[in-house]
């Protein structure tokens, strides 16, 4: 008997199977076949990171002529962008923005209030929190923090020059990067020294290291999370380690405590919370917007700390791994930063704001090397997609290969050269809208660009302004990019050779 309803398991299992891995099939979209029990999702964070995994799926579906083809995460079926239009319907508000309100990104409020912050939430709730942060990135904020973060700079420009006088001039640029960008958001968010330039293991940095250094096994675990959420949410399975969220629900409310009790006002991410957390508005504007509660102040510096931290040091690295082979185009970035500091009269806000040809390397920094590779969106309620029979069920997701759009030589002739005059105005005037997503689009489009942009600008003017940057023996050319991390990194760091420029 026991063998019977043995057999009867494993027919009825294999049966749920084949019926989930039909779902592409029966609505004769292309799909790339699936392998159970991960779908198509394998080889991530073995074999290759996402980005190169959802491009190979792209290059093979793209030739159907369809505007989007089927993939499978685990046994899910997930819609993989192939055309800039169907893109446009997703993100855009004025198309079909209401079927895709949100990310489908796991968080778990209950369990792991740190993940309950704005690049997670869903619903009405995301909306009523980023009516409440948006007045904090405008552009008179970032005006305000553009010192401090030029100060920091300056400590930059001093440790790079203290690793060349004990070294022979080839340089990890990856790891100080890393520890410029600590410090900035250190300083803008916390308020906090953290001291990363002179101490590579503050804890600070530790902390970031650990969030996006990703071991093997908990990558498959995040796909798990996002493709199963309700599920992981009834066994509390939480995506941030106790180490990380107790270590900035410390840093948070002892600052909040501190300034409190002694009345200190700084230009910075963390007073602009505080204002909101006790009054519900910032004291410029005057507009009542909502007060945060604790929960969600530490959970907004987080997310200010990761996007900050990761992203603005990955996108300077590649920025300056192409300068540094590109002698002529650094060249020409030099003299760019030269130029607006001398029309200026130093390193301010108009002048950081006044150096076009800088703005088309890093945007061309962020064409071939996006730190969000793929961009997800949930379909909210059943969404008949236009022009077909076929309708996306409630909770599917749909994937914006991001990666695979930028290196797509129909958006940009022969990808993998490195151009920023793909990005001058001209050329800008007449590119496709949605073939550059490095910040998402629409309504959902990253809340903190512009504050990563000016942190960006400012840590490649303190340094082409200073020092020179070419290849060394320790250079990987072609650059190797890490499975091992959620964003975008080259794989054992960015070696360069390092010369002080005679002034």
């Amino acid at each position: 008997m026991w063998i019977y309803l043995l057999l009867g398991v494993i027919t009825a299992a294999v049966w749920f199977v084949r019926r989930k891995y039909s779902f592409w099939a029966d609505r004769g979209v292309p799909y790339v076949k699936p392998r159970f029990p991960f779908g198509n999702i394998q080889g991530i964070g073995r074999r290759m990171h996402s980005s190169q995994l959802m491009t190979k799926f792209y290059n093979e579906l793209k030739p159907s002529g369809k505007p989007y083809g089927g993939i499978y995460f685990f046994t899910n079926p997930v819609a993989l962008a192939l055309e800039l239009e169907f893109v446009k319907n997703v993100l855009l508000q004025q198309r079909d923005f209401a079927y895709f309100h949100d990310r489908g990104v796991y968080y778990n409020e209950k369990d792991d209030p740190i993940s309950g912050h704005l690049f997670n939430i869903e619903g009405t709730k995301w909306t009523n929190l980023r009516k409440k942060l948006i007045p904090t990135f405008s552009s008179g904020k970032m005006k305000m923090m553009c010192p401090t973060i030029v100060s920091v700079g300056e400590r930059f420009r001093e440790c790079l020059g203290k690793c060349l006088e004990n070294g022979d001039g080839e340089v990890e640029m990856k790891e100080l990067l890393a520890r410029f960008t600590t410090d900035v958001i250190g300083t803008c968010a916390f308020g906090i020294d953290c001291n990363s330039l002179n101490d590579p293991n503050a804890e600070f940095l530790r902390m970031g290291r650990r969030v996006f250094e990703v071991p093997r096994g908990r990558i498959l675990k995040f796909f798990f999370m996002a493709t199963f959420k309700d599920f992981s949410r009834r066994i509390h399975i939480k995506g941030t380690s106790d180490e990380v969220s107790e270590f900035f629900f410390k840093v948070v409310q002892e600052t909040i405590e501190y300034r409190e009790k002694n009345n200190i006002q700084r230009n910075d991410f963390m007073n602009l919370l505080m204002q909101l957390k006790n009054g519900g508005q910032l004291d410029e504007s005057g507009e009542t917007v909502g007060t945060l509660s604790l929960n969600e102040v530490v959970a907004q510096a987080f997310v200010f700390f990761l996007g900050g931290f990761e992203t603005s040091s990955t996108t300077m690295s590649y920025c300056l791994y192409e300068l540094s082979l590109n002698e002529e185009i650094q060249q020409r970035a030099r003299e760019c930063v030269q130029n607006a500091v001398r029309k200026h009269g130093g390193l301010t806000y108009d002048a950081l704001m006044d150096m076009p040809y800088i703005d088309q390397c890093i945007n061309e920094s962020l064409r071939k090397y996006p730190p969000g590779a793929n961009l997800i969106r949930q379909v909210s309620h059943d969404y008949r997609v236009p022009g077909t029979d076929v309708t996306f069920p409630k909770g599917m997701n749909v994937m914006i290969p991001v990666y695979a759009i930028h290196h797509d030589p129909d958006n940009y002739p022969d990808p993998e050269r490195y151009d920023p005059d793909r990005f001058s105005p001209e050329t800008t005037e007449t590119r496709k809208p949605y073939t550059f997503l490095p910040f998402g689009e629409g309504p959902r489009i990253c809340i903190a660009a512009r504050f990563g942009m000016l942190e960006a600008r400012i840590g490649l003017s303190v340094l082409l302004m200073n020092f020179s940057f070419a290849r060394c023996s320790k250079t990987n050319v072609p650059l190797v990019i890490s499975s091992r991390h959620a964003v975008l990194t080259p794989e054992g760091g960015l070696w360069l050779k390092v010369e002080k420029l005679k002034m």
